[in-house]
């Protein structure tokens, strides 16, 4: 039986890995077995990069915290080796990091082994689908150029009767003036 020292260390774990699932918009569990330490350290630098915490946590402690944060499906997945990728900011920032850095590291065997964003759990091929989107801003900057595309279409006609107008007064003044 462990002591009470470390019991209460664990529950202090527990206590922050919840209070992490509840305050991040998207998180990852990662497979890690067969990336070496000069990967695994790459892999940290862009996950902190991008404004990620990328932990890697005891399974039992795991499932406890995800018991209590409301999460319970993604107990089943937490066998082996698993770390947690987690963003407050950013609900595709997780799933990005680590699709760009599987294109980079070719051949490694680590993979998702689920994954949830928003509370709600999403599987490997839905994050796949997630990193797939363009960012943020570019798909604002769509919505913007959908939105600005039929006013500036109103304004090309109301400029081109403004126009015909001009050049239809231009010939009558033209033919006023040559038959002065």
């Amino acid at each position: 039986m462990p002591s009470e020292k470390i019991l209460e260390q664990k529950k202090q774990a527990v206590s922050e890995l919840v209070e992490r699932f509840q305050n991040a918009s998207a998180g990852l569990f990662i497979d890690y077995k067969g990336i070496n330490v000069e990967q695994d350290t790459k892999l940290r630098k862009a996950f902190r990069e991008a404004g990620v915490n990328y932990t890697v946590t005891k399974n039992t402690l795991m499932r406890f915290a995800v018991k209590e944060a409301g999460l319970e499906d993604v107990a089943s997945v937490l066998e082996g080796t698993t770390s947690l990728a987690t963003s407050v900011e950013d609900p595709v920032a997780p799933a990005k990091v680590f699709f760009d850095f599987m294109k980079e590291n070719e051949g490694l065997e680590i993979s998702i082994k689920t994954g949830f964003v928003d509370g709600k759990i999403l599987a490997a091929e839905e994050i796949k689908a997630l990193a797939d989107l363009p960012p943020k801003e570019v798909l604002v900057a769509k919505v913007l150029g959908g939105l600005n595309s039929p006013i500036a279409g109103l304004a090309n006609v109301l400029n081109g009767n403004i126009r015909g107008l001009a050049t239809v007064l231009s010939a009558i003044a033209d033919k006023k003036q040559a038959e002065a």
